[in-house]
């Protein structure tokens, strides 16, 4: 029991006082502390108990690093480049991710390792303290936050799998001398993932509550069973069974009926756009002016937004204003894009020649428009990322002395409808073959690729593309994942789940060449972790993915 020093002093002076001493007096029930004992004792707790298990989901800053899922799955790949200041010393952690140099005291692991698990510790805590046998807590709503958490471990787990390899599975609540912890094999991680993913499904809405847009659904978790079942099935070795367990999962999604894709894929990244139709689980960002200089941890907004901004750019530009330069776009992501896939290129990528257009089409002048002596020299290449980008229209409102730079309203995509459709095509067409199906679902995606509109029958479908271009039905798959996702995060994962993440991709390629190896798939856990858990190892072992 805490024992309060003010209280103690004065309890002790009466006691003697009276001349007599009662130790049960000195005992006192904490005042302003929460503890989990004492805690879980109502829905409104376990309801508060959830929302801080959400938090983390949005964090794009920790421990004074940044740390956005978005750019650890475009920097490392051959999408982008780390960019930022014409020193390569601006943000060394994620210069050493682009050049794939980075070793076990990089800066920026820990922070992206224990976000997930300080997320997998207020689940576990959450979970292991709700006791449902008791009248207080046995509410279908009560269920419905559970399932909530249940979604959240899987999420939590597999973000930090996508990044580390097979790490640690945590599904109770540790006690602080329970530090020793061990990698566990690429089938326990990813069977968990797919446990809590199933137990969520069978509880979870098809759609959230009005106001509670965000929050984990039926949807959600089927989605993400699905991505887990095709990281799983490429990473033991093409199982085809498990591309059939995908499919199933991703089926389901599409059958609820709850989600289509927008019109215009370009609406989708515009100011003030958030849980359209098309949103199965999308990272929420606060519109509200909450964070300032001083106050890195506190930002509540999507950070990358300024981080992440076109560099140099001429204040005169009518529609963003300037960032930080990092995740520079890549020439190659740029010529990937097909001669009719202009639309969907310019969605994704801006090109110094569009950015000076626009500001002929608005009657404005600036020289430069673009300050190349303001971008990294090795990773510039006059491309840049629009998706998330710094938009002079900023929806939200100052409150606290906040920073609109730090406090950006746009969410972050992190399963969209469009991935459903191009994972279940990749699945039917890797397991039992049902190609045409598979085509049918890349038809849909490419047909609102060629822009706003009807356009049916105006863009190349997939059989077309294989007999014009001499794709296979898989090269089609790996050419529009790239192209519909470029810039989101899913580029270096693809490339190494499906075997295609090679030395080969970085030939010319500035710093990155020559530093590739087998270790390069996975970050390495960080040094403070292992020096704790000596059970554990830096990378993962081979044997792990047996």
């Amino acid at each position: 029991m805490i024992k309060h020093l003010r209280n103690v002093t004065l309890l002790l002076a009466l006691a003697l006082s009276f001349g007599a001493c009662n130790k049960d007096r000195l005992q006192v029930d904490p005042v302003n502390q929460v503890l989990s004992s004492t805690y879980y004792q109502t829905e409104l707790h376990v309801s508060e108990a959830l929302i801080g298990a959400y938090d983390p989901v949005g964090w794009t800053m920790a421990y004074g690093q940044w740390i956005s899922p978005v750019m650890f799955g475009e920097i490392r790949s051959d999408n982008a480049n780390a960019g930022g200041d014409p020193s390569n010393n601006d943000q060394p952690g994620w210069q050493e991710f682009d050049d794939f140099t980075e070793t076990n005291t990089n800066t920026v692991l820990h922070p992206l390792y224990r976000r997930s698990y300080i997320g997998i510790n207020r689940v576990n805590s959450l979970l292991s303290n709700t006791d449902t046998s008791d009248p207080a807590l046995s509410s279908d709503a009560v269920q419905v936050y559970l399932a909530e958490a249940k979604f959240l471990r899987a999420f939590y787990h597999f973000e930090v799998f996508r990044h580390f390899g097979p790490i640690p599975v945590i599904t109770e609540e540790l006690a602080p001398n329970e530090v020793n912890l061990q990698r566990n094999t690429l089938s326990e991680v990813m069977q968990q993932i797919i446990d809590d993913c199933e137990d969520a499904a069978a509880v979870l809405p098809v759609m959230p509550a009005s106001g509670q847009e965000g929050r984990a659904t039926k949807g959600a978790a089927l989605a993400l069973m699905g991505k887990a079942y095709l990281y799983w099935a490429d990473l033991s070795g093409d199982d085809a069974t498990k591309f059939d367990a995908a499919a199933s999962a991703l089926q389901e999604v599409v059958d609820l009926g709850a989600y289509e894709l927008v019109d215009d894929l370009g609406s989708l990244y515009t100011q003030g756009t958030r849980n359209t139709t098309e949103a199965v689980f999308e990272i929420q960002h606060n519109p509200l002016y909450t964070s300032d200089w001083g106050w890195f941890e506190g930002i509540d907004g999507n950070g990358m937004i300024q981080l992440c901004g076109i560099r140099g750019l001429c204040a005169d530009h009518p529609t963003y204003e300037a960032g930080w330069g990092f995740m520079a776009v890549t020439e190659g992501l740029y010529n990937h894009f097909l001669d009719d896939d202009h639309y969907r290129r310019d969605v994704a990528i801006a090109s110094e020649a569009t950015l000076e257009q626009d500001m002929i089409d608005a009657g404005l002048s600036c020289d430069p428009i673009i300050d190349a002596t303001q971008n990294n020299p090795i990773d510039y290449t006059g491309y840049f990322q629009v998706k998330y980008q710094n938009f002079k229209a900023f929806a939200g409102t100052n409150i606290n002395g906040g920073n609109e730079h730090l406090t950006k309203a746009q969410n972050t995509h992190y399963i969209r409808y469009a991935d459903v459709l191009l994972m279940l095509a990749e699945a039917l067409h890797r397991g039992s073959g049902d190609d045409g199906s598979a085509m049918a679902h890349i038809d849909a995606v490419r047909e609102r690729a060629a822009g706003p509109g009807d356009n049916a029958g105006a863009f190349r479908t997939a059989s077309q593309l294989m007999a014009d271009e001499g794709m296979s039905l898989l090269d089609v798959i790996w050419y529009e994942r790239r192209a519909e996702f470029a810039c989101e995060g899913d580029r270096w994962t693809d490339l190494v789940r499906s075997g295609r993440a090679e030395s080969s991709l970085f030939v010319g390629d500035g710093d990155k060449e020559g530093n590739f190896d087998d270790e390069s798939l996975w970050l390495p856990i960080a040094l403070e972790e292992t020096v704790i858990a000596n059970s554990m190892t830096t990378y993962p072992d081979a044997s792990l993915f047996d």
